[in-house]
């Protein structure tokens, strides 16, 4: 149990929870009252619980609306429509009045239980407290999976990245208003901490199993979170397009130039064949294929920042 204290100017501190959902109906109620009740056990905090919802189909916002009414502690934003995770717990992360944010799944697969150790860090002057999953009972090819693209991102990105981190953590308000005045529609949360957070400290978990319900965390939008974080901090991919480009180039003018002699001269008269000329064609086919597509990554990264669009459209607000 975390036993802090209070501000200089006697004002008790205040601790956020972010729980953002989507579709998880079965999750809420237990997830709720699970952390509710280390929030309780701290002393010393004031807290609100802020459930920031996606546009929900499956009654999600029903329940959500109940237990606001029940609970003047819980706070509620329902979207418009389906912003994504990342937009949709950054805006959430950015709305809360607390002194410090602490970023939860709504599956509880990140344990809560971890809140107290966050605290302590926080007191002990870190601005960022975050999670590593150093174990997971989760699928082991996914798994095996987000671990590749960890250690590939940390190759090739700017800075320097934190694997098996997935936003999970505790935020002071000083370093969301560093993020605030980024002004940034598509936020990576991963690579702000990593690049901005400074000191901060590191708490290892395991990860659970979802217990009830099924994942909404699709391929494809694990795939978009992906090329976020690629497009995002790293030039590396463009310039290898680039120096692939120039290289195969070169070699081919060589092979034109010394095929010409060869045949010009009559040192060497042999007929080029339809499979080395399908070979060719195919290979530097695929690759113009290859990086037009990551070319149009990151084009497609300018693109939605230059819009400047707002990072989720609210239908409604409960207990603000």
């Amino acid at each position: 149990m975390v036993h802090s204290t209070v501000q200089s100017e006697g004002i008790m501190k205040k601790i956020s929870i972010v729980i953002p959902t989507f579709n998880e109906y079965e999750n809420i109620e237990d997830g709720y009252l699970r952390v509710k009740k280390i929030l309780e056990g701290l002393t010393g905090y004031l807290y609100e619980i802020l459930f920031i919802d996606n546009y929900s189909s499956d009654g999600t916002r029903d329940k959500l609306r109940i237990l606001a009414q029940k609970d003047s502690n819980v706070k509620v934003i329902l979207n418009a429509q389906n912003f994504g995770w990342m937009r949709s717990s950054f805006y959430g992360m950015i709305s809360v009045t607390g002194d410090c944010v602490i970023l939860l799944a709504a599956d509880m697969q990140e344990p809560p239980e971890l809140i107290p150790e966050f605290i302590k860090g926080w007191e002990e002057g870190f601005s960022v407290v975050i999670g590593i999953k150093s174990k997971s009972k989760e699928n082991p090819i996914k798994y095996a999976v987000r671990e590749i693209y960890y250690k590939t991102l940390q190759k090739i990105a700017d800075v320097d990245h934190i694997e098996q981190f997935m936003g999970f953590g505790l935020y002071d308000q000083s370093f969301l208003n560093v993020l605030r005045k980024l002004d940034d529609p598509m936020p990576y949360l991963r690579g702000m901490v990593a690049e901005f957070a400074g000191r901060r400290k590191e708490i290892e978990y395991t990860q659970e199993k979802r217990k009830k319900g099924k994942t909404h965390f699709s391929f494809m939008k694990m795939y978009d979170l992906a090329m976020l974080g690629i497009t995002s901090y790293s030039k590396v991919l463009l310039r290898i397009a680039t120096l692939m480009g120039f290289a195969i180039g070169c070699i081919s003018l060589l092979i034109a130039v010394v095929t010409f002699i060869l045949k010009a001269f009559h040192i060497i008269d042999y007929p080029i064949g339809i499979a080395a000329i399908s070979v060719a064609v195919f290979t530097f086919g695929s690759l113009n294929l290859f990086f037009i597509g990551l070319a149009g990554e990151y084009i497609l990264n300018i693109n939605t920042r230059v819009m400047n669009r707002p990072l989720v459209v609210e239908e409604e607000r409960i207990n603000f």
